[in-house]
Formats: C-alpha cells, sequence, structure tokens
C-alpha cells in the first residue's frame, strides 16, 4: 500500500455544499442565509452517524471565511479560525473554560471565528451551565456549530438558544449513485447488485458505505464481483434467499435442512439471515402489488425476480411467515439452543400450507355442516306428520286412493285391537311432548276421520295428560340435577347460538327450582337482558338435555364470584383438546394465538 493513501472516507470528503448528498434542506438553508448576511451566532445538527453533520460544519466555516479548496478539510483546525473540539473526550468545565478564553480572541484573517464541536450530548450538565451565558450573547465574530446523534440529551436551555437542522438517512439510490461515480474515479469494476449490497449494508450512513467499498476493493481488487462480495461481507445474498423460498414453495425440507446447515458452516449469524429473510418477504409482499415496486431497494434484476417469485405466494402466506420470522428473531436471542430454534422456525415455513388450501377445507366443512343440517331435519319426526298432511291437501287424489288405502288402514285397526290399550295412546301423547308446540299437525292426522266435537275433546284430554306428565317429570326434577347438566348445557349452545350469547348464558348459574320454573343468577345487566330475548330458544336446548321443558326466571346478583379467568393460551389449547378438527388445523398450519 503507499504511503500516501488515504481512505475513501477521508479521499471524497465533500468540499462544497453541492458535493454533499441527500441534505439539501440544510445546504439551501445555509446558502440563502449567507447570501442575505443572516447567520446565526449558533447551530446544532442532528442526525444519525455518517450522513454529514461535521462535514457540513467544515464545508459552512470554508465558505463563510471564503478558505480556498486547496486546504483540505481536515486541515481546516489547523488554521487559527477554525476550532474543533470533541466533546466525548473534553467535557468537563475546565474545557468549556478553556473554550471560553478563545472565544474572546477575535480572528487573525478572514471574518469570523468558528468553534465546531462534535458530539456535544457527551458535555456534562456543569459544562452546559457554563456555557450558557456566552452562546447566548457570544462575540459578533463567533459562531458555534454542534454536531450530536443524541438531541435529546442535550439540556432545553441550549437548544433554545441555537438554530437545528436535522439531518436525514440517505437513500440507497443515492448511495448507489454515489458509490458509482466513486468507482469510476478509482477504476473499480462492479455491478449495480454489489452496489446494492453495499448501500443497503451502510443502513442509510455514506461514511458506512464507502468504509464496506474500502473492505471489498481490498478483498476483490479492481474488480468486484457479487459472490466475492457477500463472502468479503458476510451478508446472505438474494440468491440464498431465493433458494430458500423457493424451498419453501416447494415443500422440500431436505433441501431447506442442507442450505441451512450450509449457511451456518459458512459462518453466516442466525440473526443476520433472519433479518435478511425478513427483508425479502417484506419485498415479495409489496411485489403483488406492481404500482409499489419502487418501494423495494433493489436492482432492476432483482426487482423483477420479486415480481415473478410473488406470484407463488398470496398475501396471506407472506403476511403468516412474516409473523413467524419476526417472532423467531425475539425468541432466539433469549434461546438455549439457538440453532435448533432457528431450524424449527424455517420448517415451520416449509412444511406451512397455504391458504388456498385453508380456504378450501373451511368451505368443505361448511358443506359438511349444511348437509347434516338437512340429514337431520328430513330424518325428525315433525318432518313427517308434514310430509303426510302435505298428501292429503289434494281432495282430487283421495278417492283414487280410497281403494288403496282401505287394506292399510284394516291391518293397522287389527294392530290396534292386539295392543292392550295402555299401548295405543302413547302414539299421540309423544308427539306433544313439548308445551311450546302441542302437536297440532300430529293430531290432525291421528284423529282425521273424528268429528269436530270428538277432536276437540281428544285435543283437550292430550293437553291435560302431557301437562300432568311434565308436572310430574319437574317434579322428580332437582336443582342438583339441572347443575350436573348444566355444563352439557353450555357445550350444546356452540354453533347453534351466537357467540356472545353463548359467553352471556356462561355467566348464568341456576340457582333454585320451582315447578317449571328455573332460576338462573347472572352477574350483569347485559346478560340478564340478552337470556330473557332468548329464554324461548335456550329453554329448547336446555329440554334436549335434560328431557324436561322449563322456563327461565333470570335476576342480577352481585354475590356470584367470578371464577379465576382463564390464560388465552389455555383456553386455546383447551378448544384444541375438546375440537379434533381445530387441532388438526393447528398442526397442519402451524397457527399461533396472537391476541
Amino acid at each position: 500500500m503507499s504511503e500516501n493513501y488515504r481512505a475513501l472516507t477521508r479521499k471524497y470528503r465533500p468540499q462544497n455544499f453541492e458535493d454533499i448528498v441527500s441534505q439539501d434542506h440544510v445546504s439551501s438553508t445555509l446558502m440563502n442565509a449567507i447570501k442575505q448576511n443572516r447567520l446565526s451566532h449558533a447551530y446544532m445538527f442532528c442526525g444519525p452517524r455518517g450522513v454529514g453533520k461535521t462535514t457540513m460544519a467544515r464545508v459552512l466555516a470554508r465558505t463563510i471565511n471564503e478558505i480556498d479548496n486547496s486546504v483540505d478539510g481536515e486541515s481546516l483546525n489547523q488554521t487559527l479560525n477554525v476550532v474543533e473540539m470533541d466533546a466525548a473526550s473534553n467535557n468537563k468545565v475546565d474545557d468549556v473554560h478553556h473554550l471560553r478564553e478563545t472565544v474572546r480572541i477575535p480572528p487573525q484573517n478572514g471574518r469570523y471565528k468558528v468553534f465546531i464541536v462534535d458530539e456535544v450530548h457527551m458535555l456534562s450538565k456543569a459544562a452546559f451551565n457554563a456555557l450558557l451565558k456566552t452562546l447566548e450573547e457570544p462575540p459578533e465574530h463567533a459562531i458555534f456549530i454542534f454536531a450530536t446523534t443524541e438531541p435529546h440529551k442535550v439540556l432545553p436551555t441550549i437548544l433554545s438558544r441555537v438554530q437545528r437542522f436535522d439531518f436525514k438517512r440517505i437513500a440507497v439510490d443515492e448511495i448507489v449513485r454515489r458509490l458509482r461515480k466513486i468507482s469510476a474515479d478509482e477504476n473499480i469494476s462492479i455491478d449495480d447488485e454489489s452496489l446494492h449490497v453495499i448501500a443497503k449494508k451502510a443502513d442509510g450512513a455514506l461514511r458506512d458505505a464507502l468504509g464496506l467499498m474500502d473492505q471489498a476493493i481490498a478483498f476483490c481488487g479492481d474488480t468486484i464481483t457479487h459472490n466475492e462480495l457477500v463472502q468479503a461481507l458476510n451478508v446472505v445474498g438474494t440468491d440464498r434467499l431465493f433458494q430458500f423460498m423457493n424451498c419453501v414453495k416447494e415443500h422440500d425440507a431436505d433441501q431447506g435442512l442442507e442450505l441451512i446447515n450450509t449457511l451456518l458452516q459458512e459462518g453466516y449469524d442466525i440473526q443476520e439471515f433472519l433479518i435478511g429473510l425478513t427483508e425479502h418477504l417484506r419485498n415479495l409482499y409489496i411485489a403483488h402489488h406492481s404500482k409499489q415496486l419502487y418501494m423495494v431497494e433493489a436492482s432492476e434484476e432483482t426487482k423483477s425476480k420479486y415480481k415473478q417469485f410473488a406470484s407463488d405466494f398470496s398475501r396471506d402466506d407472506l403476511m403468516r411467515m412474516l409473523h413467524l420470522v419476526s417472532e423467531a428473531q425475539i425468541k432466539i436471542k433469549d434461546a438455549n439452543q439457538p440453532r435448533i430454534q432457528f431450524e424449527i422456525t424455517l420448517l415451520k415455513l416449509i412444511h406451512m400450507e397455504r391458504s388456498e388450501s385453508l380456504a378450501k377445507l373451511l368451505s368443505d366443512l361448511e358443506e359438511v355442516k349444511k348437509n347434516s343440517k338437512n340429514l337431520a331435519s328430513l330424518s325428525s319426526p315433525e318432518s313427517k306428520p308434514a310430509v303426510q298432511e302435505k298428501k292429503n291437501e289434494d281432495p282430487a287424489t283421495e278417492p283414487a286412493k280410497e281403494n288403496e288405502n282401505a287394506p292399510a288402514e284394516e291391518s293397522s285397526s287389527v294392530v290396534k285391537e292386539e295392543l292392550p290399550s295402555s299401548e295405543q295412546e302413547p302414539e299421540a301423547t309423544k308427539v306433544i311432548d313439548d308445551e311450546f308446540d302441542i302437536g297440532t299437525p300430529a293430531l290432525q292426522t291421528r284423529f282425521s276421520q273424528v268429528n269436530e266435537a270428538s277432536k276437540e275433546e281428544v285435543k283437550t284430554e292430550i293437553k291435560v295428560e302431557a301437562t300432568t306428565q311434565h308436572s310430574q317429570e319437574a317434579k322428580n326434577l332437582q336443582i342438583e340435577d339441572i347443575k350436573s347438566a348444566w355444563p352439557e348445557f353450555i357445550d350444546s349452545l356452540n354453533g347453534s347460538v351466537s357467540s356472545i350469547l353463548k359467553m352471556q348464558t356462561e355467566r348464568a348459574l341456576p340457582v333454585k327450582l320451582k315447578g317449571t320454573e328455573l332460576s338462573l343468577e347472572c352477574d350483569n345487566q347485559l346478560a340478564k337482558t340478552m337470556l330473557d330475548e332468548q329464554a324461548k330458544e335456550l329453554a329448547g336446548k336446555l329440554h334436549e338435555c335434560i328431557g324436561v321443558a322449563l322456563r327461565f326466571n333470570v335476576e342480577v346478583s352481585q354475590k356470584i364470584k367470578q371464577t379465576k379467568a382463564r390464560n388465552p393460551y389455555e383456553r386455546f389449547k383447551e378448544i384444541q383438546q375438546k375440537d379434533p378438527m381445530i387441532r388438526s388445523l393447528v398442526e397442519r398450519f402451524g397457527a399461533e394465538l396472537e391476541y
């Protein structure tokens, strides 16, 4: 290496406002202030590292004192008109006292004496207080320029006495243009993909990008290739990420594990890979919408790859993958076996079913539910009288079928005569076993040949008999029987009533049974209102569980002891244990509870 060699960060430090990258809002303001002779006595430049704060201060000092470009920016400190101080190592009160003494001395040549204080937030509180008076009322020839990466640590009394400028991170495309120009000046051959790798690795800091460029030149020489660059910088290249996503697409776990092993053997950091994979998934998500492709920071060739690969996954799939990878970044930090957790995460991505399969499975499940409901309605006893009644609605067909029905009627009468009278009557009484529906269609079918007066008498007798039977069953029923059957009743509400009604029903408890009236107590007015409105439907469900029709009487009570709220994860596990379909979905799609 030549003795006169200088790093790119020093060699290509801007000498004027036009050379400063991506800080036009600061450059324009300062140039207008110089033209209008409205320079402030104190400035503060804030922003992340490597974006040009100190460079901007030196350019301002050079411009207002008209220093020739032959004087290097680093040599400005050697002139008597520019004083630079590092507050990180000179943060005591004595250092500020020495600075105050220097302020009194006027410039030897030129108009202003510029004091550049870098990392000003490192000054102690006492040092800040010692600087206050001088900063508020400095001599006419003194200009203070403070630079800091953490302005929130600077005292408000200091911030109120300066003009503040916030520097922004430099965009990837602007860093790429700057690096391309420097590589041309240095006769370095480098492709656009490698330039984007360096620019993204720099994270918005041009100084970091020039340092990485120096490292790449030292490793690769005058010709920098993408494969050698990612090896030199230990960066996971987009080719590897596309290769892994191809394994996810093909559900190829063997190839995925082989790729993971290769990456770890080559010394790649797990967190670096997860960070790169997160950005890769984010770019694929954006690539679904061609109008947003400008948000992907990559070369045109890589953007076309993103657009091509994005069609292999839906946005829902990519969102689930992003969730898994981002969660893994947090968990792996505290894991005892980070490699195992890393492999588990990537295998989850590979084995994850697609959202299209999930949608098809759910639609098939809905179809099964509909078919089961139709079968249940067709096989229920209530549908049979309706069918028979429908047959008897057309009087024109009755004479034609009178002779055909005669043998059937005779045979049925023979059977009835053979059976004891006690076994003939329950046929009618079973039809009206519900106090909410006394079975009128069934009675009309059973006594179709009886005159109207006899029909009314039979109805009255059956009503009395059914009421007596219900009263006897309710009398034998105890409140303990209802309490023991209550969990089964709650489970029977799944799918048949709304989830909010089921939740409010769970908050009610049976406390007393008086005849056919069941007293319930709940802990809020909303539960009472909903239970009162849906009392008939809920009573019917309870009837199916205990075989006795009861009426609900709901009251609000504050004495009910609320059970301890279960953890959402415990409830989710309990649901999985009860429902094999949900458990199968969780195992196949890697579902996790998010709340």
